[in-house]
């Protein structure tokens, strides 16, 4: 079954609590788990950002959303138990408990109003608080958690530049893509130094080599790199020519980019030869420039922050 979102949760786990006992919230989350019989794949679901699992992220959040209208209690860290009126409010035989469930309750109503937005409080990332301010259009009536809402908003943001970022590439000249591509190996580590890879590639020129840079800046090993701006798909015949001329500088490490794609046969062929050719699309490209800041730069920056729970390990004692 898909995996329930945080309003679904938030009945039977007011429902777990209701023997008023203090209920560990890891244990929470591993018996819910099994109510609603979910398998280890769905439990390994990740959050889009890939910070936490998104089922232990949407369990932390219906835990929230309960304590902020008092209908859960939470006395010392990593527990909690239900309230009095947690257990009216079962005592009610409700069918559902949601958002807008919640609203009865001016706890609730003030939790939404405030300009800052309460995350869970365990040390695990299911249950980080945030202390920056909250987007307008992340609502507590959503589906999804905050953080799912953030990390979607993000990654929509994230995909429009790196499409428009190919785009530009794909524009530019041939020699400007050559030093576009030194700019990223450079920034990723390899070629040692900008003025030792800038002398490298481009240089070569020997049978479908466009480049040698150095593996690391000690130079202990060397890479052959093809940079080719491409606008059809990059065939097999591309990549036996450019593993022909590896061959001929008994070299085994290569890396093949484009601003375009392979072929299904290109990429088999690739990994079933001797030497070891990376293949990079134009989409992995874009990618890794936005990783290592080529050819863009930072507008804002947004920290995700937690509860230090070192720091309150004395007070629970």
């Amino acid at each position: 079954m898909p995996i329930p979102d945080y309003q679904t949760l938030m009945l039977p786990l007011l429902r777990l609590a209701g023997d008023a006992q203090e209920h560990r919230f890891r244990d929470a989350i591993e018996q819910l788990a099994s109510e609603f019989s979910l398998t280890d794949d769905e439990r390994g679901t990740m959050l889009p950002s890939g910070t936490a699992p998104q089922f232990d992220n949407r369990v932390g959040w219906a835990r929230t959303y309960l304590k902020q209208a008092a209908l859960l209690e939470s006395q010392k860290r990593g527990v909690f138990r239900i309230t009095q009126r947690g257990l009216e409010l079962l005592a009610r035989n409700p069918t559902r408990i949601d958002n807008s469930t919640l609203e009865q309750y001016p706890e609730y109503l003030a939790f939404r109003l405030r300009r800052s937005d309460e995350k869970p409080t365990d040390a695990i990332a299911p249950t980080a608080s945030v202390t920056s301010h909250e987007p307008q259009s992340i609502e507590p009536s959503s589906d999804s958690t905050p953080e799912e809402l953030f990390s979607q908003a993000y990654q929509r943001l994230r995909n429009n530049l790196e499409a428009e970022l190919l785009e530009q590439v794909k524009a530019a000249s041939p020699a400007f893509f050559e030093r576009l591509v030194i700019d990223l190996l450079v920034a990723m580590g390899y070629g040692g130094s900008r003025q030792d890879a800038g002398r490298a590639i481009g240089r070569s020129g020997d049978g479908g080599i466009d480049g040698i840079i150095k593996e690391d800046k000690l130079g202990l090993d060397v890479i052959y790199v093809q940079a080719k701006r491409w606008e059809g798909t990059v065939g097999r015949p591309e990549i036996q020519k450019f593993a022909g001329a590896l061959q001929g500088q008994r070299a085994n490490k290569g890396v093949f980019i484009t601003t375009s794609g392979f072929s299904r046969e290109a990429e088999e062929y690739a990994g079933v030869i001797s030497s070891k050719i990376i293949l990079v699309t134009g989409e992995q490209l874009s990618k890794l420039m936005v990783d290592h800041n080529v050819g863009v730069s930072p507008v804002s920056k947004f920290e995700l922050k937690r509860i230090d729970s070192d720091y309150f390990e004395g007070e629970n004692v």
